[in-house]
């Protein structure tokens, strides 16, 4: 239907321009929907990359080994006392 008025407005002559111009814009969409894709995928790719990282940070927490707490008692000295006086 479109075609139809086209052509009754500018005949025969117009089409080639016309479809000139369809290919172009279709080209242009395509290469912007590219555009939007990679950038979505890149976006995509930060995040997980961002989030296996503070994986492995999680992972490296927990497995480290803990510290081990020395307790240190104080010496019973009077044993020692009692023995000498003895």
């Amino acid at each position: 239907m479109i075609l139809f008025v086209y052509l009754l407005f500018f005949g025969a002559k117009g089409i080639p321009s016309l479809a000139q111009t369809l290919g172009k814009a279709m080209y242009q969409f395509r290469n912007a929907t590219k555009d939007v894709q990679d950038e979505i995928l890149k976006g995509a790719s930060e995040v997980k990359k961002q989030t296996n990282a503070l994986r492995l940070d999680q992972i490296d927490v927990e497995e480290a080994p803990k510290p081990k707490a020395e307790t240190i008692l104080p010496k019973d000295n009077s044993n020692e006392q009692e023995i000498s006086h003895s």
